[in-house]
Order: structure tokens, then C-alpha cells, then sequence
């Protein structure tokens, strides 16, 4: 589980600049998150770490395309 959350901030900080707070409150979050999701049964980790992505980038709003800038004109 700590390799998923460890490949999870290590890609996550690659994709956005953010601050160290911002960070680490986004590492407590994917913690509770992939926790929940180790405790339910799914113990890959490559699948953790694709599903940690997308619920930071769910969190962030860049998985909306209207938040994301995208107006569609």
C-alpha cells in the first residue's frame, strides 16, 4: 500500500506544481483513500496507484473539462 501511495505523490507532483501543504494535505487524502480500497480487497498496485490518480485529479478538478478551461467553443 505504500508503494502505490509513494508512486501515487511522485507522479501526482509531476503533473501540478503545488505547495508543500497542499501536498501533504493531498497525501493524507489518497492515504484514506487507498486504505479503504486495500481494506475492501484490492491489493494490486499498479491498480491502486491508477485509482489514487484519478481521485486527486478528481479532487482538483482536472478530470472536469469546465474546470479544466475547456468551454467547448
Amino acid at each position: 500500500m505504500e508503494a502505490a501511495i509513494d508512486r501515487i505523490m511522485q507522479t501526482y507532483d509531476l503533473l501540478l506544481n503545488r505547495t508543500t501543504a497542499a501536498s501533504e494535505e493531498a497525501r493524507a487524502k489518497v492515504t484514506d483513500y487507498v486504505k479503504t480500497l486495500f481494506e475492501a480487497g484490492e491489493k494490486d498496485t499498479h491498480r491502486l496507484t491508477v485509482c489514487g490518480l484519478t481521485y486527486l485529479r478528481q479532487l482538483d478538478g482536472s478530470t472536469d473539462p469546465v474546470k479544466a478551461g475547456f468551454t467547448g467553443l
